[in-house]
């Protein structure tokens, strides 16, 4: 069975084949050779997945996952949520993310905040279906380690006394939102491979 992940992340790629049974062959946007930019417009973490999904599944033809992913700081209404990659402007800096947040937060107690990836699953046999990860925590007053991307070096998950960005990857895969969501993905495929 042939299923496409609709990122152009070939380190992504490689992570969640090495998770399937060798049944399932995983291919990326590249593999179908579409370089298009895929439209995310929706108001939601959810909305963006399934829109990515779908998009790929009827025009190529191939059953499609696709993630999407966002950080919801509670003092500040769920900012930024969708807008996590452009938080400070469309160039997607990740240092300029991260300042604007601390920033924002800078005046607020409430420090509470948590990750959320949806991955959308579209296929033949299955119309849509989708898989949430959620990892909560806190965020930081600075930045603490170098490791991982994005806002890690400002998110500290409940329990531990250390960012994402002090940690070895195969502990935030553990514990981590992405990690979270892909288990449920792979739980699913290799139950359902047969009826697929």
């Amino acid at each position: 069975m042939k299923i496409i992940f609709a990122t152009g992340n070939q380190n992504k790629v490689i992570e969640v084949q090495a998770l399937l049974p060798n049944t399932i062959q995983l291919l990326s946007l590249k593999d179908i050779e579409c370089f298009e930019d895929i439209p995310e417009t929706s108001e939601t973490i959810e909305g963006n997945a399934i829109q990515k999904a779908k998009y790929v599944y009827e025009k190529y033809g191939y059953a499609c996952f696709a993630d999407d992913t966002g950080l919801e700081v509670e003092a500040l209404n769920g900012e930024p949520g969708i807008y996590s990659a452009r938080y400070a402007g469309p160039e997607k800096n990740a240092e300029n993310n991260m300042t604007k947040l601390l920033t924002n937060l800078s005046t607020k107690n409430n420090r509470k905040a948590h990750f959320k990836t949806v991955i959308a699953l579209v296929g033949h046999s299955y119309k849509l279906l989708t898989f949430e990860g959620i990892c909560k925590g806190e965020i930081t007053i600075e930045k603490l380690g170098d490791k991982g991307f994005g806002y890690d070096p400002i998110f500290m998950p409940n329990g531990y006394k250390t960012t994402f960005a002090q940690m070895p990857l195969s502990e935030k895969n553990k514990i981590g939102h992405r990690g979270k969501a892909v288990k449920k993905l792979i739980d699913f495929l290799s139950e359902n491979i047969k009826n697929t």
